[in-house]
């Protein structure tokens, strides 16, 4: 029998309106019981079941994984994972020219807590809640059911995303890969490193961004500031532009560029740069048709959002003074506590400071293999926006 926690009377409509999160004040009680990672059934006061989910003693105290009653088991599991791959190749996104996308989006996928990432055959899981990892075993055969033929190995990448009151270890679930593995996104090739690099190895949310650079890259001289892997960089080269400095103030950052770059034959038109960025924008005397502004978060938490915005804002007044008339600037956030209004007025804000004439093309925002669940709003992290510089 499944542990119990009572939900508050007054904290009912965060459940009657579906929200993943249950937070711990919305408890009658935080049971010291119940160990984290443990699959609880959320009752009212009355013993109803309202949902069930993996319970931690946190802010976040139950991640809800169904408000149907289903039981958590590889069934539930291969269930969910089927419906997600099944997304994914209605997005058309298992094919010859592109091998890398997001398997698992966590809420957006009902699966709070999961995160899986796709590369040419290998999945690469990482959980951001206990309840996740004490499943992996579950999640991995679901995977494998889920991929079938399409799934080469799965490695395990959880020590950097949860908490260290338990031994996480770090390791191949199934099969085997050497790294760095090369995979493609839309015609571009990538070396990629899940053991040492970022995250589960790329950033895969601005792949749709990357392919709208590519459409404005012809003949033009590009600049991709915290370039990372070189992603912007490359899909800009792809596409026929002329000259394109990559930036980041990481030299192990600037060898995965030089590596891509090599990697599909671009050198000749590309230049690397160990910088930092707001110095590097600030100095410079060199002038861009396009200038790409790819920051990681200015701000994790709320109390730090007033120092993100003033950030966001010299950056982007900064770039705009790089950029010939008439050229573009695609600027994002990932700061979930900055939402796309804010960044929006702060963007406008630094465009007054330029004294530049600035107009939106285009509003940003992760691609559809990173959903987002209708009752989750805080799953929309990126955002992003196109503008013009005249």
């Amino acid at each position: 029998m499944l542990p119990s926690v009572i939900l508050l009377s007054q904290k009912m409509q965060s459940i009657e309106r579906r929200h993943p999160w249950i937070f711990s004040g919305a408890l009658k009680e935080m049971p010291d019981s119940i160990a984290d990672g443990e699959v609880v059934v959320v009752t009212d006061k009355h013993g109803n079941e309202l949902a069930k989910g993996h319970f931690q003693h946190g802010s976040i105290a139950v991640r809800v994984l169904t408000f149907q009653g289903d039981n958590i088991d590889e069934a539930f599991y291969r269930k969910r994972l089927e419906n997600a791959v099944r997304l994914r190749q209605t997005l058309n996104l298992f094919r010859e020219d592109n091998s890398i996308c997001r398997l698992v989006h966590g809420e957006g996928d009902e699966l709070p807590g999961l995160i899986i990432d796709y590369y040419g055959g290998v999945a690469v899981i990482q959980c951001h809640s206990l309840g996740m990892y004490r499943q992996i075993d579950l999640i991995a055969e679901a995977l494998k059911s889920a991929l079938g033929e399409q799934l080469t190995a799965i490695y395990s990448k959880s020590r950097e995303t949860l908490p260290n009151r338990i031994p996480v270890e770090d390791g191949y679930l199934f099969g085997e890969a050497t790294t760095p593995h090369v995979a493609l996104e839309n015609g571009v090739k990538y070396q990629l490193d899940w053991i040492t690099g970022q995250k589960t190895g790329f950033f895969i949310d601005q792949r749709e961004n990357r392919a709208l650079l590519g459409k404005y890259a012809e003949g033009k001289k590009v600049l991709n500031t915290f370039c990372y892997s070189g992603g912007f960089s490359l899909s800009a080269l792809q596409q026929g532009a002329t000259e394109v400095h990559s930036l980041d103030s990481s030299k192990k950052a600037i060898e995965l560029t030089d590596n891509n770059i090599a990697l599909n034959n671009f050198g000749e038109l590309h230049t690397s740069i160990v910088a930092d960025a707001m110095v590097y924008v600030r100095e410079t005397g060199e002038e861009y048709d396009i200038i790409v502004l790819d920051p990681p978060a200015f701000a994790k938490h709320r109390d730090k959002r007033h120092q993100a915005v003033q950030g966001y804002k010299r950056l982007n007044a900064l770039a705009m003074s790089h950029i010939r008339p008439g050229g573009l600037l695609m600027t994002y956030s990932c700061s979930q506590v900055v939402d796309k209004q804010l960044f929006t007025n702060t963007i406008i804000a630094a465009a007054i400071e330029s004294g530049r004439s600035v107009r939106i093309l285009e509003q940003l925002h992760q691609p559809a293999d990173h959903p987002i669940n209708a009752f989750h709003p805080e799953g929309e992290y990126l955002k992003g926006l196109l503008l013009q510089i005249d």
